[in-house]
């Protein structure tokens, strides 16, 4: 990362550090995401790829990627099945349009409707907060709120030094509660 990508990393997270901690039920919907560039090397690769954000239904029901079908209409996708390993290995790679089709193509494949996260209290930077634990990656989504309808989040992931921060702003109305009774962590 350059000098210059530091200090925007450094900058995103002194404001993740000054955002309120984010409990379980505020997450409960779906999320829009976007980029929060900092010059990460992931920085909006989830964007090419057509990632559309996240679904929260309970602590333990947890859609952690959404990504938009042909039609443009958010679908869950395992993202233990999705290319992790070669996006962290070989980035530049993962850039090239021929990559972004490839997996335009095998997207359909890697649906489900089987939950790939759950939702967790965590101690992060000093602060109490939701937190997405993923599954099948040794990934952690840490979240801070910017405003009722906006979070910031932090992706934590092994073998990854820097944190790649994004958006997620609330995209369909949060019902009164969460789903079915699975109401405890």
């Amino acid at each position: 990362m350059s000098g210059e990508g530091l200090a925007q990393s450094h900058a995103a997270l002194d404001r993740f550090d000054r955002g309120a901690p984010v409990v379980l039920e505020e997450l409960v919907g779906r999320w829009r995401g976007s980029a929060y560039p900092t010059g990460h090397r992931f920085d909006r690769l989830l964007e090419d790829y057509g990632w559309y954000g996240k679904e929260f239904l309970s602590p333990e029901a947890v859609h952690p990627l959404l990504f938009r079908d042909r039609a443009g209409v958010p679908r869950p996708v395992d993202p233990g099945v999705a290319p992790f390993g070669l996006v962290q290995r070989a980035p530049l790679l993962a850039r090239l349009a021929g990559s972004r089709q490839a997996f335009a193509a095998v997207r359909p494949l890697l649906r489900t409707n089987r939950f790939a996260g759950r939702l967790r209290l965590l101690e992060h930077r000093g602060t109490v907060t939701a937190a997405l634990i993923y599954d099948a990656l040794p990934i952690i989504d840490v979240f801070r709120r910017v405003d009722q309808d906006t979070l910031l989040g932090l992706m934590d992931m092994r073998g990854v030094r820097q944190p790649l921060f994004f958006l997620l702003r609330r995209d369909v109305p949060r019902p009164d509660r969460w789903a079915g009774a699975d109401r405890t962590a």
